[in-house]
């Protein structure tokens, strides 16, 4: 199976919890639950990682570019301001970026990522289905025979 890491970054262990108005109901264990099996059905195998640590977030993105595995990441606020973020996630050959609402709908200060230019692509304000995209997405591109549709 093709390896896959989903990132999530700073508050997205709060999903369930944080604003359900905006990132809904569904809490992150039950996400990366998911995830998993999404990633399986897909011909991924899905290692689905938070944290709250800029610095922790960097070694992932480094271990990924050093092993040639794709990522998803959803960044949270680091989005927005993360140069070191970006500089890590500019060696990873294959990365989606991933936003649960629309940031070009919200605060002003949102509107902006410094992700998206060094990633493959982006995904925002399709909801907990972003991640479904992004993975199927990944498994069009490294998966022989992977299903379309996520």
């Amino acid at each position: 199976m093709t390896q896959v890491l989903v990132l999530n970054g700073v508050n997205l262990g709060r999903l369930g919890v944080r604003d359900p108005g905006v990132y809904g109901t569904l809490t992150y264990a039950q996400l990366a639950e998911h995830l998993v099996g999404t990633g399986n059905g897909l011909g991924l195998a899905v290692d689905v990682r938070q944290t709250d640590s800029e610095p922790e977030m960097i070694s992932w993105l480094h271990e990924a570019a050093d092993r040639q595995t794709p990522v998803v990441i959803n960044p949270g606020a680091w989005t927005h301001y993360s140069y070191a973020l970006a500089d890590a996630a500019r060696e990873v050959s294959f990365l989606v970026e991933v936003h649960i609402s629309n940031i070009h709908a919200r605060e002003e200060f949102r509107h902006h990522s410094v992700i998206s230019g060094v990633a493959t692509g982006v995904i925002a304000g399709l909801g907990l289905a972003g991640y479904d995209y992004a993975l199927a997405h990944v498994a069009a591109t490294f998966v022989a025979d992977a299903p379309v549709t996520a």
